[in-house]
């Protein structure tokens, strides 16, 4: 019993640097930011007065002196401009007019010489119960906002869910746009990948390998390195158009670039292996005596490959597309190079959110959202992948 235990401890240990990789590299990393799209302390750590004196306001009347003490000790002890900067870009986002109003207010306080009374007396908007109520409701450690805004809903003062105003309302149209394209990239490789995958399975030797080897090519280079040589063969001057226009098929160049279409033809290229490999495996244990005994029987090579071949197929097509679908709606150097304004997808938004705008809580929960989708689609995967060849 003692081996036993010395041989599970050393076994342990040398699953210990995979155990610590996968914590350090994606357990951490997702859980950082599942906590950063529900953590909300940009306003709670600033304001710690005013936390224990809203904490008895009715929400509804205006603010009384102990209120307006409370804040103005709170801003006056404020040292930290980057903290401050957080917390306003918080308060704005919840009731437009902040960023003015705190800025005229931290001003107005730092003016030792000519102190002010209250806040009113700084600006008539601190009499408001709004902008009282949007800094009581940004005091809680954990809030909804940024899940519920990556979906463009929001919550009233009443605190019901409702759906954010037109011009607010734009990550929805980006999900929608990032699941669009995916599924077009997702048709289009199946429609070629199909077909290759049958030349493939139906050849031998030396050819197999060389059909083999052309597909799996793109996955031994870079994809900056594959994005940038699309960006070249698209261009109006690019080896396509003037192939087109040499042989006569077209008088003037195509649209190729920083549109839907250039982003679809790209992503198609890069992701074509994840469509012609599981189709290509799941071909290989179909006998090949099914399609000769079907044309034996009188079938038309048509209806025999819709009614034998093509059902025999079908979950490598629909495991195939599951892997398109899944790698689609996370790209994010592909659109950026290749597509227009209108072709970002939803990575795009999250690196905006991530570093433009520093707004961090925002891009963890559209990140969520996205996670969401991707484990949703993975289990449909492995669901189809753990299925016993058997019961085919």
């Amino acid at each position: 019993m003692t081996a036993g235990r010395s041989k599970t401890g050393r076994s342990l240990l040398l699953l210990l640097p995979l155990l610590l990789f996968l914590v350090g590299f994606f357990v951490w990393p997702l859980f950082s930011m599942m906590s950063q799209s529900i953590s909300d302390t940009a306003v709670l750590r600033l304001l710690p007065r005013s936390t224990e004196v809203l904490a008895g306001w009715d929400r509804q009347s205006p603010p009384t002196p102990e209120m307006q003490a409370a804040l103005m000790e709170d801003l006056k002890a404020v040292d930290d401009d980057q903290a401050l900067g957080d917390m306003v870009r918080r308060l704005n986002s919840a009731r437009s007019g902040f960023r003015t109003l705190m800025g005229k207010t931290t001003t107005a306080l730092g003016d030792t010489t000519n102190p002010p009374a209250d806040l009113v007396s700084i600006d008539t908007r601190w009499e408001k119960p709004e902008f009282w109520l949007a800094i009581a409701d940004a005091l809680s450690p954990l809030t909804d906002r940024n899940l519920l805004a990556a979906v463009d809903l929001g919550r009233n003062a009443a605190g019901e869910i409702e759906h954010l105003p037109a011009d607010k309302s734009v990550n929805r149209v980006i999900l929608v746009r990032t699941f669009w394209i995916a599924a077009l990239v997702t048709f289009a490789c199946a429609c070629i990948g199909f077909p290759y995958a049958m030349i493939a399975a139906s050849l031998s030797g030396w050819k197999r390998d060389l059909m083999l080897g052309a597909v799996l090519l793109p996955l031994w280079t870079s994809l900056l390195v594959r994005t940038a040589a699309w960006f070249i063969l698209l261009q109006e001057r690019g080896l396509i158009n003037e192939l087109l226009q040499t042989i006569g098929l077209i008088d003037s160049p195509l649209p190729l670039i920083f549109n839907r279409t250039g982003v679809i033809i790209a992503m198609t290229h890069v992701l074509l292996p994840f469509m012609v490999l599981p189709i290509y495996s799941v071909l290989l244990t179909i006998p090949k005596n099914l399609m000769p005994a079907a044309a034996s029987l009188g079938a038309h090579p048509l209806r025999a490959f819709l009614r034998v071949l093509l059902p025999l197929s079908l979950r490598g097509v629909a495991s195939g597309s599951l892997l398109v679908f899944i790698s689609a709606i996370g790209y994010y150097i592909t659109p950026a190079l290749i597509g227009g304004p209108g072709d970002q997808m939803i990575s795009s938004i999250i690196a905006f959110y991530a570093t433009g705008s520093a707004n961090w809580g925002m891009a963890g929960a559209l990140g969520v959202v996205l996670l969401v989708a991707t484990l949703l689609l993975y289990s449909v995967y492995a669901r189809l992948s753990a299925e016993e060849p058997g019961r085919r």
